[in-house]
C-alpha cells in the first residue's frame, strides 16, 4: 500500500541529490520534515497545530470545532491556570491569565517574585478553544502542559527575563515569564536572515503574514495542518541548541492525556488536541496514544501560587515576545476581515459584546477528508501562491483616513498626500511581488509621504497606522474577576462618585471638613499613592506629614488605566492595610535594611496605618540596624526622619515611645565611635560627617540626660586628623562649637590662606566644608557669609568661576536646606537698599570709632567695676578682638579700652547694675 506522503517523498529527495549531491545533510532534513507531517496527521489523537496569535490558526479552529464539535479539548497551556479561565466571560480582551508567587521555596531567593502570563486575544486560535469548551456543554477542557512551577524548576539559571519595553502600555505584563502557544520562529539567524531578504520584507512578522497568514487564511483544513506541521518541524530541525526542554514538555503533555483518557475513558475519535506547530512534530518517545514509554514528573515545590488575570494589550505582547510594533494589530484586523470574507461564525465567551465584523451568512463547509489519507502539500508547495485582487475601495479608504488622522495629530497633510499614499503604496506592493498592497505596505507608504523631517506631536505616522489598522487594544478585568482585595478598593471608594473602571484621568475634589465621610476614601487615596505607580493617584492638592491633616484635597485617578498593578497588589493580601503592614516588616526584616529604611518604615506606619503598635515595633529594628552599622553614607537621612519623629512623638501626649531614647544614645555612641575613622576615610563624603555631627550636636542633650558621656564626642574629635580641605574646614567648626577653638583664630587661618598663593586654589573646598558645618554649628553662620565674601573679593577668576558651578550643584544635591538659611544670614549682613551699599563697610572690615571721652568718669561706677574685676574684663576684652591689660583706667587709659566702651556703653551699665556694691 502506497503511502500518501510517498511521492512527495520521492521529489524532494531527487530535488535535495541534485541540488547538493548523495547524502547531503538537506536530503535528510527535506524527507525528514515529511516524515514528521505523516506521522502527525496519522496519530489516534487529532492534533491541530497553531501559531501563536495567528488569524489563520484562529479561523481554522473556529472551522474545525463547528465541524468535529469534540468532547474533549487538551490545550497547550500550564495546567494549573485551569481554574481561573472561567472568569475570562467576566473581561475585555486582550487580558493576560496570571501566576505569581510572592514567597519562594524551592528557588533561588534573587527569583522572587515569580511571575509567570499567558496573553489571550479574541485572534488566536486558544482563545476559540476555550470559548467553545467553556460555554458548550458536555465539553471538558484539559490543559496538559507544565505547571507554572515546572516551568521555573526547568530554568537553568536565571528565570527568563521579558523584553524590554518602551512606554507604559508595553509594560502591562510587567517582568513576567511570558508562555505562548506556538513560537513560530526559526531561531536559526542565517535562515531568517535569507527568508527576510528574499520575501523583501523587513522583519519576520511581515514575512508570515505575507506568505503563511495569507495562503492559509482561505486554506481548506487539511491544507492547513500539513503546511503547519511541516513548518513546524523544518524550524524544528534547523533549530541551534538544547531541545532538551521543549522535549521535556512533549513528554508531559502526552504523559499527562493518557492519564486523562486512561481515567475518563474518553473516546480519542472524539478529542483535540491543540499545541504549537513545533510541538506537532514531536520526535520523543513519548508521542503518540500508543507510546507507553514512561515519563515521571517531578513533584511541584512548596511555593505557593496565586491566579488572576491582569489587563494585557497588543503592544504589550509584541514586546514580551520579540514581535514588530503593530503585527498583534494587524493579525486582529485580518481576523475580522477573514470573518467577514469566509462568513464564519466565531465562538465567544457569553457575557462578552458581540463585534459587528461577526455579522454575516455562514458559509457552507466543505467535508473534511479522512486525517492522513490525502497529501494536499504536493500542490501547496508546486503551486504558486494566491494573490488576492487589489481592493482599490479599501485602499482608498485607508488612505484618506491616515491623512486625517495624521491632521488631528499635527501633520500638514493634504489631499495630494492622500493620493501620494495610494498610489506609493501599490508600487511598493509591485516591487515587492505582491499583487495587493498589505497594511505593511500602506504603512510604509505613509511613513514616506507625511512624516517628513519630525513629529510634530507624540504620535509617529506610525503608531497612526497601528491605530488606523485596529489600534493597540488595552483589555480589562472585570469586577467580577478581581482579587477581594481589588473589590475592596473599588467599593471603598464608591462615594467618591467616580467610574474607577476607566483608563482616563478623573479629576476628584475631597472637602473633608464639611463632608467627613470621605476621610476614608483620603486615607485610602494616600495608602494607594504608596503602594501604586505615581502617575495612578497623584495628589494635587494636599499634603500628609507628620502631624498634618489636609482639609481639602484634590487628586487625579487613574486607577482603571494601571488595573494590573492594583491586581499585583491583590495577591498580596486581602486589605490593602494589609499588604503595607506586610510590606513595611519585610523591608526591615531585609537583610540589606539600613537604619534610614527603618525610620522611613516608622514614619510610613503612622503617617498610613497610624498604628503605635506596628511604628513601636518597627522604631525597636531601627535601633538594632543602626548598632550594627558600619557604612555612616546614610546619615544625612537618618539625621533628617529622627529629627521628624522626634518633633512630632514630643507634640503627642505620650511623649517619647522607649525606643526614640535607645536610638539616640546607640546613635550618639555609635557616631562617636565611627568620627575618627569618617574623618580620615577618602571614601566617606563631607556631607555624611557633617550629618553625623548634626546628630551628636542637636541630640546632645537628650543623649546626655540618658547617661551618654559628653566627654565620648570631646575625645572622639580629638582623635580626628582629616587630609581633605573640606573635612579640615568641618573639623575646625566642630572644635568651635565644643570651644577648642575662638572665632578669631579661624579667622586668621581662613585669611593666611586666602593670602597664601599656594593654597588659594583649594580654598573652595574648605568653603564646601564651612557651608556643610552650618548644621551642626548654626552659630558659625555669620562667619560662614564672611568667608564667602572674602572669597568672591579675593579670589582670582580662574578659581572661583570653575568652583561656582560645583558649589551650586554640591548644594542643590546634598544641602539645599542650607540655603534659606544662608540666604537670611546674607539678608541680615547686607544693606538691604541700593544706595547703602556705596557707604557700607563689611563689619568683620569697619575700624572702632574714635570718642573725644568716655562716657562715665573714669573714678565713676564703671571704672570701680573695671578695677574691681579686671580678669573678666580682659577676657571680654579679648573676645572682641582687643587685646590687651584694663587694670588701670582713668584719664590716660588705654586707647582701644576708650573706643571699647564707647562703642559698647550699654554692655559697661548692665554689667554695672549686676554689682550691687557699684
Amino acid at each position: 500500500m502506497t503511502a500518501p506522503f510517498d511521492a512527495l517523498r520521492d521529489q524532494l529527495t531527487s530535488a535535495a541529490t541534485r541540488f547538493a549531491g548523495a547524502g547531503a545533510p538537506v536530503a535528510d532534513i527535506l524527507t525528514g520534515i515529511v516524515d514528521d507531517v505523516d506521522r502527525a496527521l496519522r496519530e489516534e489523537l487529532e492534533i491541530f497545530p497553531v501559531c501563536h496569535h495567528s488569524p489563520a490558526s484562529a479561523l481554522a479552529m473556529a472551522r474545525r470545532l463547528r465541524e468535529k464539535q469534540p468532547r474533549v479539548i487538551y490545550l497547550e497551556l500550564c495546567e494549573d491556570l485551569r481554574p481561573i479561565l472561567d472568569e475570562l466571560r467576566n473581561c475585555k480582551l486582550p487580558v493576560a491569565v496570571q501566576a505569581w508567587a510572592g514567597e519562594v521555596d524551592g528557588f533561588p531567593k534573587q527569583w522572587a517574585p515569580l511571575s509567570v502570563v499567558a496573553p489571550i486575544t479574541e485572534a488566536s486560535a486558544e482563545y476559540q478553544a476555550i470559548a467553545y469548551a467553556l460555554d458548550t456543554p458536555g465539553v471538558e477542557l484539559v490543559l496538559v502542559d507544565r505547571s507554572t512551577d515546572h516551568v521555573f524548576q526547568w530554568t537553568p539559571a536565571e528565570p527568563a527575563e521579558a523584553s524590554a519595553v518602551e512606554d507604559e502600555e508595553s509594560g502591562l505584563h510587567g517582568d513576567a515569564v511570558g508562555i505562548e502557544i506556538g513560537d513560530m520562529r526559526p531561531h536559526f539567524a542565517e535562515l531568517e536572515e535569507h527568508l527576510l531578504h528574499h520575501g523583501k520584507v523587513r522583519h519576520w512578522s511581515e514575512w508570515w503574514d505575507q506568505y503563511v497568514e495569507q495562503p492559509l487564511a482561505g486554506a481548506d483544513y487539511d491544507t492547513y495542518r500539513q503546511v503547519m506541521v511541516l513548518i513546524g518541524s523544518l524550524f524544528r530541525r534547523l533549530r541551534r541548541g538544547d531541545l532538551d526542554r521543549d522535549e521535556d514538555r512533549e513528554r508531559y503533555m502526552w504523559t499527562r492525556m493518557r492519564e486523562h483518557l486512561a481515567a475518563s475513558g474518553a473516546d480519542p475519535a472524539a478529542c483535540l488536541y491543540i499545541c504549537g506547530a513545533f510541538h506537532a512534530a514531536s520526535r520523543v518517545e513519548q508521542f503518540g496514544l500508543a507510546s507507553r514509554a514512561p515519563f515521571e514528573i517531578s513533584p511541584r515545590s512548596a511555593t505557593v501560587w496565586q491566579y488572576g488575570l491582569i489587563p494585557s494589550s497588543h503592544s504589550a505582547i509584541e514586546a514580551q515576545f520579540g514581535l514588530a510594533a503593530g503585527s498583534v494589530s494587524i493579525a486582529a484586523a485580518t481576523w475580522s476581515k477573514g470573518l467577514r470574507r469566509n462568513g464564519i461564525s466565531p465562538f465567544q465567551l457569553n457575557g462578552q459584546a458581540k463585534s459587528p465584523a461577526r455579522r454575516g451568512k455562514v458559509k457552507p463547509l466543505p467535508a473534511a477528508t479522512p486525517a492522513g489519507e490525502t497529501d494536499k502539500l504536493s500542490g501547496f508547495l508546486s503551486s504558486p501562491p494566491r494573490l488576492d485582487n487589489l481592493d482599490e475601495a479599501e485602499l482608498l479608504e485607508w488612505s484618506v483616513d491616515i491623512v486625517r488622522l495624521a491632521r488631528r495629530n499635527g501633520y500638514l497633510a493634504s489631499t495630494a498626500d492622500a493620493i501620494a499614499i495610494f498610489e506609493t503604496s501599490i508600487l511598493l506592493a509591485g516591487m515587492r511581488n505582491r499583487a495587493r498592497p498589505t497594511p505593511y505596505d500602506f504603512q510604509d507608504a505613509a511613513i514616506t509621504c507625511i512624516e517628513k523631517d519630525h513629529t510634530p506631536g507624540r504620535r509617529d505616522v506610525r503608531r497612526l497606522c497601528e491605530i488606523l489598522l485596529g489600534g493597540d487594544r488595552i483589555g480589562q478585568v472585570g469586577y467580577a474577576a478581581l482579587p477581594p482585595l481589588a473589590q475592596d478598593v473599588l467599593d471603598r471608594l464608591a462615594p467618591l462618585g467616580l467610574d474607577l473602571n476607566k483608563r482616563t484621568v478623573q479629576r476628584c475634589l475631597l472637602d473633608l471638613q464639611t463632608d467627613q465621610h470621605l476621610q476614608p476614601c483620603s486615607d485610602l487615596l494616600w495608602i494607594l499613592r504608596r503602594l501604586m505607580p505615581a502617575e495612578a493617584v497623584r495628589p494635587i492638592m494636599g499634603a500628609r506629614a507628620l502631624g498634618e491633616r489636609s482639609i481639602q484635597e484634590s487628586w487625579d485617578l487613574a486607577i482603571g488605566k494601571y488595573q494590573r498593578d492594583l491586581v499585583q497588589i491583590g495577591y498580596e493580601g486581602v486589605t490593602l492595610e494589609q499588604v503595607l503592614e506586610q510590606r513595611l516588616r519585610r523591608a526591615v526584616a531585609d537583610p540589606d535594611a539600613t537604619a534610614a529604611v527603618a525610620l522611613a518604615a516608622v514614619t510610613d506606619a503612622l503617617l498610613y496605618l497610624d498604628s503605635t503598635r506596628l511604628a513601636d515595633e518597627l522604631g525597636a529594628r531601627a535601633v538594632e540596624l543602626l548598632a550594627t552599622e558600619r557604612s555612616v553614607d546614610d546619615a544625612p537621612e537618618v539625621l533628617r526622619r529622627i529629627r521628624l519623629l522626634l518633633n512630632y512623638f514630643r507634640a503627642t501626649d505620650a511623649g517619647l515611645p522607649e525606643w526614640c531614647g535607645r536610638f539616640v544614645t546607640a546613635g550618639y555612641a555609635h557616631y562617636c565611635t565611627l568620627l575618627p575613622t569618617a574623618f580620615a576615610d577618602e571614601d566617606t563624603g563631607v556631607r555624611p560627617v557633617a550629618a553625623m555631627l548634626g546628630f551628636l550636636f542637636g541630640m546632645e542633650n537628650l543623649a546626655l540626660s540618658l547617661g551618654c558621656d559628653h566627654t565620648q564626642l570631646e575625645l572622639a574629635v580629638l582623635q580626628s586628623h582629616p587630609e581633605a580641605p573640606a573635612k579640615v574646614a568641618l573639623l575646625w567648626a566642630t572644635r568651635y562649637q565644643l570651644g577648642l577653638l575662638t572665632l578669631a583664630e579661624l579667622r586668621t587661618r581662613c585669611d593666611d590662606m586666602l593670602a597664601n598663593p599656594l593654597v588659594v586654589p583649594a580654598f573652595p573646598n574648605y568653603l564646601t566644608g564651612f557651608i556643610q558645618a552650618m548644621d551642626p554649628v548654626p552659630t558659625l553662620k555669620p562667619f560662614i557669609v564672611e568667608v564667602l565674601s572674602k572669597a568672591f573679593g579675593r579670589l582670582p577668576d580662574a578659581v572661583l568661576l570653575p568652583w561656582l558651578p560645583k558649589l551650586i550643584t554640591t548644594l542643590k544635591g546634598q544641602a539645599a536646606e542650607l540655603i534659606p538659611a544662608l540666604t537670611r544670614e546674607a539678608g541680615r549682613t547686607f544693606p538691604a537698599t541700593l544706595p547703602a551699599i556705596d557707604a557700607w563697610v563689611p563689619p568683620w572690615l569697619a575700624g572702632p570709632k574714635p570718642v573725644a571721652a568716655l562716657p562715665v568718669a573714669a573714678g565713676g561706677p564703671v571704672g570701680d567695676l573695671l578695677r574691681a574685676h579686671p580678669d573678666t574684663c580682659d577676657a571680654l576684652a579679648e573676645l572682641l578682638g582687643h587685646p590687651g591689660s584694663w587694670a588701670t583706667v582713668g584719664p590716660a587709659a588705654d586707647p582701644a579700652l576708650t573706643a571699647l566702651l564707647a562703642r559698647h556703653p550699654a554692655t559697661a551699665d548692665a554689667l554695672a547694675s549686676l554689682v550691687p556694691s557699684v
